[in-house]
């Protein structure tokens, strides 16, 4: 039997982070993943492959739309779904070969297999040839993810009614695919095909599109995506979905309980996630699970049993790589007795989309349902020189401040290469800038980020420059 310090069960971007940093820190640590290659979800399903997709689309989108305009020329372009799955799937061989590399490198021991509790203790790993392997640890890290959420009536089969997984692999690109959820998920990957020619219908139950972000986001990038050819059926009520051989049939109720047929080649169903915690052995260890089917955890992300914590996609919380990797570096250095700091207001989220949508902080109906007195400062992307120069004037940057102490509480904007743009209201925030810090900051001309500057000008005193 093998006997560490630490023991992580998952190796996705929370659980390998969270083993290379107690590797730093002196532990003996053994990580433990149930999939031939390491990286999680993330690495292997979600974040990096459809990255890479939607990378892939976008230059296509750009050769057939806009290259004309730049004053290049091409002629009898396709796109070649094949070669862009082969490309996404090496970008995924590569990505997770540099984990394999990082465990190496911190002499981190990985077992391949499902981990299962037998006690507090000990954790038993069944390989796919149904070997086992027992392991002895003093303290576990659960870090297991989640896998794609469903309702009733909208079960996958795998074929025609897809998750995230199989869109990834399509081998043709549909005529038209109904996406049933308007957020993250479902809006980036209706993006990849709509931009390679698929009619994209979204049906969402709730009244707008990225619901759990800010209003004006959601107006926004609704705007941007009709221009796209995306049609949106909002408030409506998913009651079946049905392969019907050739294609798919959705039958949904309106906003007027009407009955409402859909039809089209694929439905991908992307209704969020859930925890990943079955055949884990919790109850062998005690640790106690809500009624979401999260692991319940304390302000430590400690579980009810002392030397089991939990991180990431099964804990409560924002379902973010990074905000897994945070919670990982945390636990970590608990362990190890220093006082780590995360402040889970200020984890970013971002849509990438073209523009990108990116968020961090509170909404404006966040902080007017608190009674929050406010001040808003908005700046339209098409006002930017650098812009108009590249043809993305589509988006808005918004930032939110406190009415009485100017200071920062919110910055949301779809924009392009938000998700990088926003990094600079997070930092602001993590030192409590006010919107006239960041005004007097000296922005690069002509940038994006001038967007945030004249942004922050108009909530300071309503006085940017360039409009």
């Amino acid at each position: 039997m093998s006997t560490y310090d630490i023991t992580i069960i998952g190796s996705g971007p929370g659980g390998y982070v969270a083993a290379i940093r107690c590797a730093q820190l002196g532990m003996k640590t053994a990580l433990i993943e149930k999939y031939d290659t390491l990286g999680g979800t993330c690495l292997n399903v979600g974040c990096i492959p459809s990255k890479a997709l939607l990378d892939s689309s976008e230059h296509f989108h750009n050769v057939t739309h806009n290259f004309a305009e730049h004053g290049i020329d091409v002629k009898e372009v396709k796109a070649n779904i094949e070669q862009m799955i082969n490309r996404k799937n090496a970008v995924v061989e590569q990505t997770c070969a540099g984990v394999k590399f990082l465990m190496d490198k911190n002499d981190i021991d990985v077992h391949h297999g499902l981990g299962s509790f037998i006690n507090k203790n000990t954790i038993k790993v069944v390989a796919t040839d149904k070997s086992e392997t027992t392991i002895s640890t003093k303290n576990v890290i659960i870090a297991t993810g989640s896998k794609p959420n469903f309702f009733p009536g909208m079960k996958p089969d795998k074929k025609r009614i897809i998750t995230s997984t199989e869109a990834l692999n399509l081998k043709e690109i549909p005529k038209k695919m109904l996406v049933i959820g308007g957020g993250v998920i479902g809006l980036e990957l209706g993006s990849v095909f709509g931009r390679l020619g698929t009619q994209i219908d979204v049906v969402e139950f709730a009244p707008k599109i990225i619901p759990t972000m800010d209003g004006t986001m959601s107006k926004e990038l609704t705007k941007v995506l009709k221009k796209e050819g995306f049609k949106f059926h909002l408030q409506h009520k998913v009651q079946k979905v049905t392969n019907t051989g050739k294609g798919v049939k959705v039958v949904a109720l309106n906003k007027k309980n009407e009955e409402v047929t859909l039809e089209a080649d694929y439905c991908l169903v992307a209704v969020g996630r859930k925890p990943f915690t079955q055949g884990l052995g919790f109850e062998n260890a005690g640790v106690k699970l809500n009624d979401k089917g999260q692991v319940e955890v304390n302000d430590n992300l400690q579980t009810n049993v002392p030397n089991i914590f939990a991180i990431g996609d099964v804990v409560r919380g924002a379902m973010l790589a990074h905000k897994a990797e945070e919670e990982g570096v945390y636990v970590a250095e608990f362990l190890a007795g220093q006082k780590p700091h995360l402040n889970y207001n200020l984890i970013p989220g971002v849509i990438y989309t073209w523009p990108e949508v990116a968020s961090v902080g509170k909404t404006e109906e966040e902080l007017k349902e608190a009674g929050k007195a406010i001040k808003i400062g908005q700046f339209p992307i098409k006002a930017l020189g650098r812009a108009r120069a590249s043809m993305d004037t589509l988006g808005t940057i918004k930032i939110i401040a406190d009415e009485e102490t100017d200071e920062v509480l919110g910055v949301h904007m779809i924009a392009p290469r938000a998700a990088d743009l926003i990094m600079e209201a997070v930092v602001a925030m993590e030192y409590r800038a006010s919107a006239e810090d960041i005004a007097r900051i000296c922005h690069p001309h002509p940038t994006y980020s001038e967007g945030v500057k004249e942004a922050a000008l108009s909530a300071t005193e309503n006085r940017p420059l360039h409009i």
